[in-house]
């Protein structure tokens, strides 16, 4: 692939720049080009485009001329700063990932400059040739986003929710361009978490509950959330025999007055021992190891009571912004989580969900730069948070001030929240979280939401969860929980089948709506035996209509395009082999979905391993193969599969022959074990 770091579109042939600077009492314009500096009495303004690693930078230099005593014109607060930049190469299609409120983002599939979304703060473009990245940048205290603009110009904005600043000196934009799409993200990304001193995804480690089955007690009990609920739900699932692991307390188990915090314990009269005992009892008696709680950034909604015993407490942590509200500090702030993180943790409580990230440039408003605060409390939250060995669950926060604030902790909510009681929400969920993981999960692993069991889309949720590569915890009330929904998501034990990152679109789909046409293919892959990778398309018809889909093993990036691939349908359990670089194909009913396990095409077989189970393959810890014997440890044991081209003379399990219980449909090959937790030995002959 070929790596670009010329000078993006708007920049190539340094066409002049539309400026608009808004201060408070005056607005400025100018006419400038690339690398020129547009000089007048009140004010000077240049826009630099510069290399950055193999991607481009965009800086801008602003500053506003006079001495203050006399009345100096000052930026205003929000979007003082606009551009409008000529492109010289206009793209084929762009998608937008833009912030339809505070806290989310979601997709816009769109043809021209002028249709870009406000606020949109991720912007890939495809060209005849190639592929573009655009991420407006954020810096010490202005962040940018793309805006609407012309037919011909790209539009961006600037701003940093206080007024009063008389110059910036910031990135602008950072551009990247290449022949694969997903390398060209990445590379921004990758540039991005350098510059910011943030690890990738990769890098970051995945706390321990989070690898197994959850629950949470939000859509179960809203705020009506208390001991003996939490204990009724634990009864429940251990009589349904469901390995659930951890429990999440969410909103409701706080000590409030007036939408602020008052107490840094639970409230007494839901929790009336606090909850150390209650931890220990779910932990003693039911198999739950690990218990985190909910609350806001900010304590909670509204901040924290000023005559409050917890403002009393934490007075040297907190400030009290423009408009009154008393919060963490965003200098020093760490102490607050800190002192709560430690008191939390003597009760048992093991990690922590912290909701309304941002919301920050609200609540600083005319107080502290969005980008300045976002940044101080995003390190204060994972300094705190250390005495919980980094188990934080980031939730409310996809603004971009948010993202590039947390250095290490590795959990980060992708979408909405799941609506179980918004009829055909299914779609939209699901459209949050597979294109905004195209950029999230660069940086994090993506949490795709709780979900019911009892919900009519649940074995579609269910599969999304599988394929998400993040944690799965379900949130049904008292008495409802199918345990029939979570058994091809887990181990017996609890352990979650996953996937090695988020689930993505294909090439194919990203710059195109799947609820207006098409399918929507998902792709993933996951380790397959102890050197091995193997992959899965998920494939969503979101349409009132039928549709036709196709797919390749050229779908999955990890995968060999040229290499040969049994297809196996988990839902009609229907085995096919791809060779020569050709498609599956199949079709679709409105709301109908698939999925499709891509295994390399191996001799003498190929092991399926669990194939009641999502990822099954994932199962499959180590395989050795001759020209006559196949051999595989699973990690348990269930109804296993295998695809191969010939039956198998002799099978045995863990050393006992049972050739005679093989069941044969085409290319499938199963055996019905006993469900057991213990490592088993397949060995087939031939």
């Amino acid at each position: 692939m070929a790596s670009i770091a010329q000078p993006a579109p708007w920049a190539a042939d340094r066409r002049p720049i539309r400026c608009v600077i808004d201060c408070q009492k005056v607005q400025y314009t100018a006419d400038l080009h690339f690398g020129e500096t547009h000089d007048e009495k009140a004010f000077c303004v240049r826009i630099d485009e510069q290399t950055a690693g193999n991607c481009r930078l965009g800086v801008i230099h602003l500053k506003l001329w006079g001495e203050p005593h006399v009345g100096c014109p000052s930026l205003a607060a929000q979007a003082p700063i606009k551009l409008w930049m000529q492109a010289a190469r206009r793209p084929e299609r762009m998608t937008a990932l833009y912030l339809y409120n505070p806290w989310w983002t979601r997709p816009a599939f769109v043809a021209g400059f002028s249709e870009i979304p406000a606020r949109t703060q991720v912007l890939l473009l495809q060209y005849p040739d190639a592929f573009g990245c655009l991420v407006p940048m954020v810096g010490r205290r202005f962040k940018a986003w793309a805006a609407p603009g012309t037919e011909t110009e790209l539009a961006l904005e600037m701003g940093c929710g206080t007024a009063g600043l008389r110059e910036a000196d910031e990135p602008l934009y950072l551009y990247a361009q290449g022949t694969d799409l997903f390398e060209t993200i990445h590379r921004a990304f990758a540039w991005l978490a350098e510059e910011k001193g943030l690890r990738l995804r990769q890098d970051r480690r995945l706390p321990e509950p989070f690898r197994y089955l959850g629950w949470c007690s939000w859509d179960a009990f809203y705020r009506e959330v208390s001991e003996a609920g939490i204990l009724q739900k634990a009864q429940e699932l251990r009589a349904k025999q469901v390995p659930v692991r951890w429990f999440v307390i969410g909103d409701g188990w706080l000590q409030t007055r007036e939408d602020q915090l008052t107490s840094l314990r639970p409230d007494p009269a839901k929790f009336p021992q606090g909850f150390k005992p209650l931890v220990q009892d779910l932990k003693r008696d039911f198999s739950i190891d690990w218990v985190g709680v909910w609350h806001a950034l900010a304590g909670f909604w509204s901040g924290i009571a000023p005559d409050s015993e917890a403002a009393a407490q934490e007075r040297g942590a907190l400030c009290r912004t423009a408009g009154g509200t008393l919060l963490p500090s965003p200098v020093g702030g760490e102490r607050f989580y800190r002192d709560w993180y430690d008191l939390l943790r003597r009760e048992g409580i093991r990690f922590v969900k912290v909701d309304g990230q941002s919301s920050t440039a609200n609540y600083f408003e005319n107080t502290l730069p969005a980008a300045q605060a976002a940044a101080g409390l995003g390190r204060a939250l994972e300094d705190g948070g250390a005495g919980m060995d980094g188990a934080i669950l980031h939730c409310m926060g996809m603004a971009m001030e948010n993202l590039l604030a947390r250095p290490v902790s590795a959990l980060s909510r992708n979408s909405d929240d799941f609506l179980p009681r918004k009829p055909e929400h299914f779609a939209e969920h699901l459209l949050q979280n597979a294109y905004n993981a195209l950029y999230h999960n660069e940086l994090y692993c993506c949490d795709w939401d709780m979900f019911w069991t009892s919900h009519p889309d649940a074995q579609k949720h269910a599969l999304l969860r599988a394929i998400s590569g993040g944690p799965v915890y379900v949130s049904d009330p008292v008495g409802q929980t199918d345990p029939a929904v979570l058994k091809p998501l887990a181990c017996l034990d609890g352990r979650i089948l996953s996937m090695a990152r988020s689930a993505k679109p294909s090439v194919d789909c990203v710059f195109s709506d799947p609820m207006q046409d098409g399918t929507l293919k998902l792709h993933n892959i996951a380790a397959y035996g102890q050197h091995g990778t193997a992959g899965g398309l998920a494939v969503f018809n979101l349409t009132r209509v039928p549709q036709h889909f196709t797919f390749s093993p050229g779908d999955i990036p990890e995968l060999d395009k040229d290499a040969a691939y049994w297809v196996y349908d988990f839902f009609a359990q229907k085995t096919c082999l791809l060779d020569g670089g050709r498609n599956c194909q199949g079709n679709l009913a409105p709301g109908g979905y698939g999925w499709f396990i891509l295994l390399p095409h191996t001799q003498p077989a190929a092991f399926l391993g669990l194939a009641d189970k999502y990822v099954g393959f994932a199962a499959v810890e180590s395989i050795w193969t001759t020209d006559t014997t196949a051999c595989a440890v699973l990690c348990e044991s269930g109804r296993v599969g295998w695809l191969s081209e010939q039956p198998p003379r002799k099978v045995w399990l863990n050393g006992t022959d049972v050739t005679d219980q093989v069941k044969k449909d085409g290319f499938l090959y199963t055996l019905d074990c006993p469900e057991k937790s213990d490592k088993a030995l397949l060995s087939l002959q031939w």
